[in-house]
């Protein structure tokens, strides 16, 4: 294997996940809200977990923390199944989509800071 092959190989592995995942910024931090509904579809993988909540005749997409920071804090991949009720604070989209990123999420009467 040539240097040149093993610098190109190992900067393709770093650099694949940084290409997939959201930028904070595209998200406009000036604007909280809180949504409330149900859960249309989770997930708890890595980078981080997110939601699809049926919310004022909209599907939106909610990006959470990573799993091992919801976990730490007290929230279980249980509690955001599909079909439990959630409230989500947190900011939107700055494009307009209805995506947000959630700074806490209160399910069952608890509430979990995620940032």
């Amino acid at each position: 294997m040539t240097k040149l092959f093993r610098a190109l190989s190992l900067a393709a592995l770093i650099a694949t996940p940084a290409l997939a995942h959201h930028g904070w910024s595209s998200y406009d931090s000036s604007k909280m809200f809180v949504i409330e509904g149900p859960v249309i579809d989770s997930s708890y993988g890595n980078p981080h977990g997110s939601l699809e909540l049926d919310h004022g005749g909209k599907r939106w997409e909610i990006v959470l923390a990573p799993p091992s920071r919801m976990t730490a804090r007290g929230l279980a991949e249980a509690d955001i199944a599909k079909g439990k009720t959630v409230k989500v604070e947190g900011y939107p989209k700055s494009d307009g989509e209805p995506e947000m990123r959630a700074e806490r999420i209160t399910v069952g009467g608890k509430t979990v800071e995620l940032r």
